[in-house]
Formats: C-alpha cells, structure tokens, sequence
C-alpha cells in the first residue's frame, strides 16, 4: 500500500470515529457523511434506504450552488446550509479543506445544539486534513 492510499484510509477511519462520536452527542442524527466537494463518500453513517453516492453528489452540488449564491448577493463565505424539512432539519457545514459535512436529524431534535455539535465536529474534521498534510 502506497503512502497516498494509507493516508487516505486513515481520514476515512478518522472521519468514521468523529461521526461516531456526533452520533453519540447527538443521538436524534438519524444519518451523517463526510463528503468531498467534488460529491465523493468519504465516511459516513446512513439511515437504511438512503443510496449513499447519488445523496453524496446532491450535497456538493447544493453546496457548490449556494456558495455562488451567497457571493452574488454579498454574504461573503458560506458557512453553513440548513434545510428544515417535514422530517427533520439537514445540515451542511464546510468541514475546512476536506469537504462538507451533512447531518440529518429527527425534527424533534434542538436546532441549537445540533447546529453546535454539528461545527465541532466540522472543525476537527477539517483539522485531519492539516494533520494528514504534516
């Protein structure tokens, strides 16, 4: 195994472990992933039914798009998505260099806290990929 792939399989073993914990902090996330911005899987913990890959081009899609809008009507870096559906909320929050990560919950869930837990674990998600870089 070269170093390049290693490195790789330990962001994504990484990424499984922060997943994990939002999921333990946070057990009303019914489904979350970490997704690069060109749409690939890079971790992630679905609920059954979702097809992983078509959600994962979705999320950088809509990520991508509302970047562009947030620049044209002046709101300087997106930082965030939040779709509130019948369901429950979906988070999209830029995990730094290494892409997006979204979380859906159950809509019982406090917005509020999701919302925080959700960015630390955006935060130390986008720290691996300056550790990976060392």
């Amino acid at each position: 195994m070269n170093t390049k792939n290693a490195s790789l399989d330990m962001i994504k073993k990484t990424a499984r472990t922060h997943l994990r914990n939002l999921q333990a902090v946070s057990p009303e996330v019914r489904s979350c992933a970490l997704i690069s911005f060109d749409g690939l899987l890079i971790a992630s913990f679905f609920a059954e039914g979702v097809n992983g890959d078509r959600f994962s081009a979705m999320c950088a899609s809509l990520l991508a798009l509302s970047t562009q809008a947030a620049k044209e009507v002046g709101r300087g870096q997106l930082r965030q998505i939040i779709l509130d559906g019948e369901h429950g909320p979906v988070l999209l929050i830029r995990a730094g260099m290494v892409g997006v990560l979204m979380v859906a919950a159950n809509s019982s869930t406090n917005l509020g806290k999701l919302i925080l837990d959700t960015r630390s674990t955006a935060t130390d998600l986008g720290a691996m990929h300056l550790q990976a870089v060392e």
